[in-house]
């Protein structure tokens, strides 16, 4: 295994599990979040169910590796979801980019498992 894959899998698992679990809870600072975005209770709700399910495929995904990965090209896709979501409510590019870069990471995520074959 890789250390690279095994890194970036670490990292994008803690940062979804820790945005899935206050979409999950209803945290109050997440609500107000998703409101400005124009996103429902119920809509945040089921993004944190998928970010929930997306870490379990990651981290499974360092024993089989297309769970991981498609669990990776969910997670970019999501992130694209994010994109349109904040460039909608005219949020700054600063917090645009973030779900850029989360993205991006997902990719290279795919792409390393790959190049690992």
């Amino acid at each position: 295994m890789q250390i690279p894959v095994i890194v970036l899998t670490a990292v994008l698992a803690a940062v979804f599990l820790g945005t899935a679990v206050p979409k999950l809870t209803g945290q109050a600072q997440m609500r107000e979040r998703m409101d400005h975005l124009g996103v429902s209770p119920g809509l945040t709700r089921a993004l944190g169910v998928l970010e929930l399910a997306a870490v379990a495929g990651l981290l499974l995904g360092l024993l089989w590796a297309p769970l991981g990965i498609a669990a990776a090209v969910g997670l970019a896709l999501q992130m694209v979801g994010a994109v349109v979501y904040h460039a909608r409510a005219k949020d700054p590019a600063a917090m645009t980019l973030t779900p850029v870069i989360f993205a991006v990471a997902a990719v290279a995520l795919v792409v390393l498992h790959v190049l690992e074959g």
